[in-house]
């Protein structure tokens, strides 16, 4: 355990709370929820390192009354015993941990080969995210989309956001980031008369929503063109210039929106989308910089490969990733996903906690 860095924690968490009580602070919304995002992250450290000292006072003091009637031994043994799970609680909880866990998130999803049916499943993933998230009292802001013909979605773009500060630090972030890949299903298309087996494809990006404070984006560095929207809109939504296409010239990133009604709306939209990539891409380009120092941020897990299988015949979803494998893929769809998010970050805690035990040695 670093007494050092608990210490500063500590010290920051005290900060926090006595910035909280300044009225000024509230003046500024976005700042406040930067703080009170902050405090509720280093809320669990400050609560389980008071539980700690008081559990090292009773131990103190059951010494030291066994000093002077040794029928007081029995109890040292039991205050003894309730000592060590809390410092080794408190020492996991002091490994560095994913800066965008309390975050907000910007969602793509992208039907790839297969067609109409992989837009239909693409439209799945959709709901199975949107039940998700109802059922964690979070909302779904639809950001941008392109429907398919029967039902389904060729592309879209989604945030998924708390309602006031979560608790604990534990975003939707914290819960969705592992979601980001290639999905496959394995079942029977609508559209296919003869019942044979298909497999098609769908890609989830899923990035933490970037604030002003993260991502500054120089005016000078973008590109904006606007174009007349396409697909189902009525009104104006398909008779005016009013979709925006973005292009940040330092990177090429290119978002395009063109959900509103307004040039203006969709501008705003399609930024929010440019500033989430961005600060996505400068974290890939630090943990890349820095893996070989940093082997406590050592992932089980590799977003960039295929993912996940649904397979309905055998109403079986299975995470390649970590070898999990259950048969509820129809609970899965309909938004039960705990089970499998619950191993995912099992995994990353234990790749965590491996990797800090691997600097500790070196």
């Amino acid at each position: 355990m670093s007494n050092d860095r608990l210490a500063a924690l500590l010290d920051e968490y005290a900060a926090l709370e006595k910035r909280m009580e300044d009225p000024s602070l509230h003046a500024d919304q976005a700042l406040a929820r930067r703080v009170g995002r902050r405090f509720a992250e280093l809320a669990p450290l400050h609560a389980a390192h008071s539980e700690l000292e008081a559990a090292r006072a009773d131990l103190a003091a059951a010494k030291e009354l066994a000093a002077e009637d040794p029928s007081f031994a029995a109890e040292v043994e039991s205050v003894a015993a309730s000592v060590r799970p809390l410092e080794e609680r408190l020492g996991e909880m002091l490994i560095p941990q994913d800066p965008h866990d309390a975050k907000d998130v910007i969602m793509e999803i992208k039907a790839g080969e297969g067609g109409q049916e992989s837009a239909l499943f693409a439209g799945d993933l959709l709901r199975m995210y949107s039940r998700y998230a109802e059922s964690r009292g979070w909302i779904v802001e639809v950001i941008d989309a392109q429907d398919s013909d029967l039902g389904g979605v060729k592309d879209i773009s989604f945030a998924v956001k708390t309602k006031g500060i979560p608790e604990g630090g534990h975003g939707v972030w914290s819960r969705l980031k592992w979601e980001g890949g290639v999905h496959r299903v394995q079942r029977v298309p609508v559209t296919e008369s003869q019942g044979r087996i298909h497999t098609s494809a769908a890609g989830v990006l899923v990035l933490p929503e970037a604030e002003d404070i993260d991502v500054e984006v120089d005016p000078g560095d973008i590109r904006v063109d606007v174009f007349r929207s396409s697909g189902p809109g009525g009104q104006s939504v398909n008779t005016t210039d009013s979709a925006v296409r973005i292009t940040h010239l330092p990177t090429g990133i290119v978002v395009s929106c063109q959900n509103e009604k307004s040039q203006l709306q969709n501008r705003e939209q399609a930024m929010r989308i440019l500033r989430a990539r961005l600060l996505a891409a400068a974290q890939e380009q630090a943990d890349a910089a820095a893996a070989d120092a940093r082997k406590a941020q050592v992932r089980t897990v590799d977003r960039s490969e295929r993912i996940r299988t649904y397979n309905f015949p055998q109403n079986r979803i299975t995470d390649h990733r970590i070898g999990y494998t259950a048969y509820n893929l129809d609970l899965v769809l309909g938004g039960d996903m705990n089970a499998v998010l619950d191993a995912l970050a099992q995994a990353d805690r234990e790749a965590r906690l491996a990797g800090d035990a691997e600097l500790r040695r070196a």
